[in-house]
């Protein structure tokens, strides 16, 4: 009798436990989330009961607080599975304190990230998503999770918290979990957003980050990558001054270009067997792209993206609409500026996440169709302007380590097929050129 009662209550507990992960419906003020969080309430419990038996390195706490020394964080409220908004959107939103403290004289911003990322997030993202794979109403995965630095202030070694946010779509969240290597788990995390102590930040899984595809002669400083450090798993209770609330980011990687490098010229077969052959192997990547894209991309619906031979390469080319509401006087080049500034340049960085091997073609060009017309129900003109990237240009700008001006000055310009030169500044301003 003594037996099972011990039983009953070791379950008692288990049960108790894993409802204690989880905000209860009826203390969240947003009636949409209320509701939502009700109606997912046992899945939401199944994934609170199997965060528990994750094993990790240093403990780990689900938490509604972040930053709580670890003997506060054992009586601390730890329901923190909850359905939240972000930017207009619903997530899944995790909390919870990590109790691993890692030097910051042997382990970089970078290094720490991606630590705590690869034993905590990812492998809660491993159980959650499985759980809401084909649960469409929420948009994204949010994780908030707090981990410790020790870095030395006046020789004396201080311990401060350090806090990651990751932010990952519905459909990156669940390539994420299906992928078979580093190179598609990256392409995934690039599709979300990541912060270290609210500061925006590129997370590599990666230990020295991505690598230009073209090996670039020595005085040219725009493919000059400087490496990161060599990646440490070893959490360690010694290092250096580190005094900062708010770390560097995640991924700082230093390019200092003068005038990004022409479009490399490699060896390509570019027939049209070899243009169809690359067509084919990514041609889930590329209907995933359109998908997710369209909204603020305009595709051309009858013109797919598609692999052609430019300037001895092989480039991507994306053909899409865009809509100036500009006079008919306007200059041709004013208008090829206004397309870059205002349509093409914010697409660089969300197509680029879905290509992480540059080794496999040369860059990527962007074929805009451009309508215009002033007035309701006037006439529309248009003109067809084009941009050619390298990639390597394109990870620099993808970097911040290059301007707007120096990706057009790096690349190809056509404007109803005539190549031009484009001064941004110039051109916005009302001039020609």
């Amino acid at each position: 009798m003594r037996r099972t009662s011990l039983l009953v209550l070791c379950l008692c507990a288990v049960i108790s436990a894993a409802r204690a992960q989880v905000l209860p419906a009826n203390e969240i003020q947003d009636p949409t989330l209320s509701a939502l969080q009700t109606r997912n309430m046992d899945e939401l419990k199944q994934v609170g009961a199997e965060i528990l038996k994750l094993p990790t390195d240093y403990p780990f706490y689900l938490s509604r607080k972040l930053d709580l020394e670890e003997g506060k964080q054992k009586w601390a409220d730890q329901r923190s599975i909850q359905f939240d908004h972000y930017k207009e959107k619903i997530v899944l939103k995790i909390t919870g304190n990590y109790f691993a403290a890692y030097s910051a004289e042997k382990m970089n911003s970078d290094q720490r990230a991606r630590q705590t990322f690869l034993q905590i997030v990812l492998p809660i993202l491993q159980i959650a998503v499985p759980h809401f794979e084909k649960n469409s109403s929420f948009q994204a995965y949010a994780f908030e999770i707090s981990h410790h630095v020790i870095g030395k202030v006046g020789g004396v070694a201080v311990e401060r918290p350090e806090n990651l946010v990751v932010i990952l779509p519905r459909i990156a969240a669940i390539q994420m979990v299906n992928a078979k290597d580093d190179t598609a788990r990256q392409a995934a995390i690039m599709r979300g957003e990541v912060f270290v102590n609210a500061k925006p930040t590129t997370l590599w899984l990666s230990a020295e980050g991505p690598q230009l595809a073209q090996e670039a002669p020595p005085d040219d400083p725009s493919t000059a990558a400087q490496s990161a450090a060599t990646s440490s798993a070893e959490a360690v209770r010694s290092g250096e001054q580190d005094t900062d609330k708010l770390p560097s980011p995640v991924h700082v990687q230093t390019l200092k270009p003068v005038k990004p490098a022409d479009p490399p010229k490699p060896a390509r077969d570019t027939s049209p067997q070899a243009l169809a052959s690359m067509q084919s192997a990514i041609k889930p990547i590329l209907d995933g792209m359109v998908k997710e894209l369209d909204p603020q991309a305009h595709f051309v619906s009858y013109a797919a993206p598609s692999f052609i031979a430019f300037r001895g390469g092989v480039y991507l080319q994306l053909s899409i609409n865009t809509t100036l509401a500009e006079p008919p006087t306007a200059s041709r080049y004013r208008l090829a500026a206004l397309v870059f500034d205002d349509h093409v340049a914010h697409l660089i960085r969300p197509v680029l996440g879905y290509f992480k091997d540059d080794s496999q073609f040369d860059g990527l060009g962007f074929s805009s169709t451009l309508h215009l017309a002033t007035k309701p129900g006037a006439a529309a003109s248009s003109e067809a302007v084009e941009f050619f990237f390298s990639f390597a240009a394109l990870r620099c700008y993808e970097r911040y380590d290059c301007t707007g001006q120096q990706l057009i000055d790096a690349g190809t310009v056509l404007i109803n097929g005539e190549r031009v030169s484009l001064d941004l500044q110039t051109a916005e301003g009302g001039g020609n050129r």
